[in-house]
């Protein structure tokens, strides 16, 4: 039968578990929190780092996004262009193919119409021009913001590999000692029944500091600072039940069973 939290007590009796004893239980968690506050000071020395790496990677994801659509931008505005500089060109050859008609015109009509066509072309000539100019202008605003673009991920990803070096950096020199503390963590987790583990995991994760398990310091909740009356106290120094604090409700071991366990 796995242990019961008794409310009215703030007790957890773990008389029934068989497989180790409450004072075994005590010490490893006593050695299981000192672990995984080593293992959270690494994290703290990482700081915000991991997270501004990927900050940064999903900025210039996004960024390279950006340059790659302005430079499909400025391709269809080339070829829109190239297009236009193909129109004047027929227009063109079109107008010196009706001015060699017009030599040849048997009468008025004819000379007309002819005129027409060329007039036609001119136009077609000038709108072409008109689009063109319009495009150019366009254009150099496209490649502007395509400069833009690329000096912003150019220094996007100089800030990103710095960082990156200074993750690496931290990393390498606590890989070692980070691999050893989450084995050790493992380890102390082995020896204590699953339901004090989710108790611990579940106090841990409600404070910032991830404190589950603390002292009784100068009569006091090592985390909240609470005052502990003394018959509490004896209890808790006997090593017979799971005892945490009625205000906080972290568990608690008296000081000397926890300086005698230490987290290298």
């Amino acid at each position: 039968m796995f242990a019961t939290i008794q409310t009215p007590n703030f007790i957890l009796d773990m008389a029934s578990v068989k497989d180790f004893s409450v004072e075994e239980k005590l010490v490893n968690l006593v050695r299981l929190q000192k672990t995984d506050s080593k293992l959270d000071e690494i994290e703290v020395l990482r700081g915000e780092l991991p997270m501004e790496v990927s900050d940064l990677e999903d900025e210039i994801l996004g960024l390279h996004s950006r340059q790659t659509r302005v430079e499909e931008e400025i391709n269809g505005i080339s070829e829109f262009i190239e297009g236009k500089k193909v129109i004047i060109k027929e227009s063109e050859a079109l107008i010196a193919k009706y001015e060699k008609q017009s030599e040849n015109v048997k009468n008025n009509r004819e000379f007309e119409a002819i005129n027409k066509e060329i007039e036609m072309q001119q136009l077609e000539i000038k709108l072409a021009e008109k689009h063109i100019r319009d495009a150019n202008e366009e254009l150099t605003e496209k490649i502007k913001t395509l400069d833009v673009a690329k000096k912003q991920v150019a220094v996007k990803e100089g800030v990103l590999n710095h960082k990156k070096s200074e993750l690496e950096k931290i990393i390498a020199e606590t890989e070692k000692e980070e691999t050893y503390f989450k084995k050790q963590s493992a380890d102390a987790r082995g020896h204590i029944d699953e339901r004090l583990i989710y108790s611990y995991d579940r106090i841990r994760n409600s404070y910032h500091n991830g404190l589950a398990v603390v002292p009784v310091e100068r009569d006091a909740c090592g985390g909240c600072f609470n005052s502990i009356p003394p018959q509490r106290q004896s209890e808790i120094r006997l090593h017979k039940k799971i005892i945490v604090c009625e205000n906080c409700g972290r568990i608690l071991v008296d000081g000397d069973l926890s300086d005698s366990v230490e987290a290298k």
